[in-house]
């Protein structure tokens, strides 16, 4: 009868034990979840501000201003233009 008490003994402290791991590991991987899903919403709060940034950059009235005074650019004039016709 002593050893049955000793085996049930051992069994339910194997089982607690088991069950204190068990609750840390869920209570570290329910962490680390929050932790990804609060930098996913930093991550989508920046993506979302470089898509803004990207098109201010690439705004053709921008770009149109940038060529003209940066780089000293203009339209062909009609003399400079030369129209091609393709044959039917």
């Amino acid at each position: 009868m002593l050893r049955i008490d000793v085996l049930l003994v051992v069994v339910v402290v194997a089982s607690a034990l088991g069950v204190v791991a068990s609750q840390h590991q869920a209570r570290k991987l329910h962490t680390e979840l929050e932790r990804d899903q609060s930098r996913m919403r930093q991550l989508e709060v920046e993506w979302g501000q470089l898509q803004l940034e990207q098109s201010t950059w690439a705004a053709h009235v921008r770009i149109e201003k940038i060529a003209r005074q940066r780089l000293r650019m203009q339209a062909p004039g009609a003399s400079q233009t030369l129209v091609v016709e393709g044959s039917p």
